[in-house]
């Protein structure tokens, strides 16, 4: 079926752009990176947080701001994070893995306070879900850092909980740290029965986005500079989702 048939109110134009705009094994990559990811979506957000060394006591507990947001480069997507005040990682870049369930962190070390800013190396962890957790583990053995991390929502997803472990040896871990966060503004990248749907993931839509006179909704930054990279495109892409999710209900 023609992109013109199949999107209708789009018209050929828009087939045109979305073709001309990304490779066909681009749109693939893209389409699939974000169906790995979808299951993550909650994470898309402002998180505002606490770190704790030991549960209970406010020795060694410090404060960070994190901010969770869709991002599309070079053909692919991920989910990142930039981390404010992080005691361990300053930015993550959440992305599927070559298997099915599988997830890769890259997460680039905050600087020490005090030491003198540098590069670093970035540290990649593998894991997958287990009951809804995140649970990653570094892909090398650390020694001063992080080895395993856990990242669970409760509450409805108005809370993440992310624990941090070192490595004692073999499949043996203990506590570094604990943060427990709480989502700024309620059901932010959740989708609600009278909320506007991302025209990119899915999710919530909480931005407005305007093209050729419409206006649209998207979840995050990310997704923002996507749309306005390629409106069309998005929206054609969009378009193809809603017709198969028609046709599957159809179905049932």
């Amino acid at each position: 079926m023609s992109a013109t048939v199949r999107f209708g109110t789009l018209g050929l134009a828009v087939a045109a752009t979305w073709m001309a705009s990304a490779t066909p094994s681009a749109a693939s990559d893209i389409a699939q990176d974000k169906e790995a990811l979808a299951p993550l979506q909650t994470y898309v957000g402002s998180w505002r947080g606490v770190g704790q060394l030991r549960r209970g006591s406010s020795r060694g507990a410090w404060r960070e701001a994190t901010e969770w947001s869709w991002r599309f480069d070079d053909g692919r997507a991920a989910l990142v994070a930039d981390v404010t005040g992080a005691k361990y990682f300053a930015k993550l870049r959440l992305q599927a893995g070559k298997q099915p369930g599988e997830y890769v962190l890259v997460a680039t070390p905050a600087a020490k306070k005090g030491a003198p800013q540098a590069p670093t190396k970035p540290v990649h962890f593998t894991g997958q879900r287990e009951d809804g957790t995140l649970v990653l583990t570094a892909d090398e053995q650390l020694d001063e850092l992080p080895a395993r991390i856990t990242i669970r929502m409760v509450a409805g997803g108005d809370r993440m909980v992310v624990l941090y472990q070192k490595q004692l040896g073999g499949d043996r871990f203990a506590r570094l740290g604990e943060v427990g966060a709480t989502r700024h503004g309620s059901s932010f990248a959740k989708v609600a029965a009278v909320g506007h749907e991302c025209v990119v993931t899915g999710g919530l839509g909480t931005i407005v986005v305007e093209f050729q006179g419409k206006k649209y909704y998207v979840c995050c930054g990310g997704c923002r500079d996507l749309f306005d990279e390629d409106p069309a495109g998005v929206l054609a892409e969009y378009q193809q989702r809603k017709a198969d999710q028609r046709a599957t209900d159809q179905k049932k």
